[in-house]
């Protein structure tokens, strides 16, 4: 019951903190507002702003690029879920050492196991190259949103309350 409760409040806190954070789609993908910046300092400022204003947003687009990351390489997927899952299952089912015929199965003999055959599994999928596809994907997605897009009329009310 215990975990329920921190599981509900973790989700609360998740929902109050991030998806606060959430700017509408017609916001978003505003395209009156979409315009080249004249010059390097211009696109550094409206990035800067963008990258803050729609913080949610663009943590969105990383969560969905790295569930299709998941989804188009499935021997990752398998390879995570392996690991995870041994884990889970020694944890739960293997705390004791336990007798199979004249040999004594302990929890560090399982762990070897696991590792003996995810680590060569893990490292098969390519978890690097999907990690720097990630970071590259969502990277140039996030920047050349936030150097196209203005900032709105709120920005402006933004600066005008820290020079003051």
């Amino acid at each position: 019951m215990d975990a329920v409760l921190r599981a509900s409040e973790t989700l609360k806190n998740f929902r109050e903190s991030r998806l606060s954070a959430l700017r509408s789609p017609t916001e978003f993908f505003d395209h009156h507002r979409i315009s080249r910046p004249a010059d390097l300092n211009q696109a550094t400022s409206r990035i800067s702003y963008n990258t803050r204003y729609f913080s949610g947003n663009y943590g969105l687009i990383v969560a969905v690029l790295f569930v299709y990351a998941l989804l188009t390489n499935p021997l990752l997927l398998i390879s995570l879920g392996f690991l995870i899952g041994g884990f889970t299952l020694i944890n739960r089912f293997a705390p004791e050492p336990m007798q199979v015929g004249d040999h004594v199965v302990t929890q560090k003999s399982l762990y070897i196991g696991l590792f003996v055959i995810g680590l060569p599994l893990l490292w098969w999928s390519s978890p690097l190259g999907t990690f720097f596809w990630l970071v590259g994907a969502s990277g140039f997605i996030i920047m050349f949103h936030a150097a196209l897009m203005e900032p709105g009329i709120e920005s402006e009310y933004a600066e005008a309350g820290t020079t003051v």
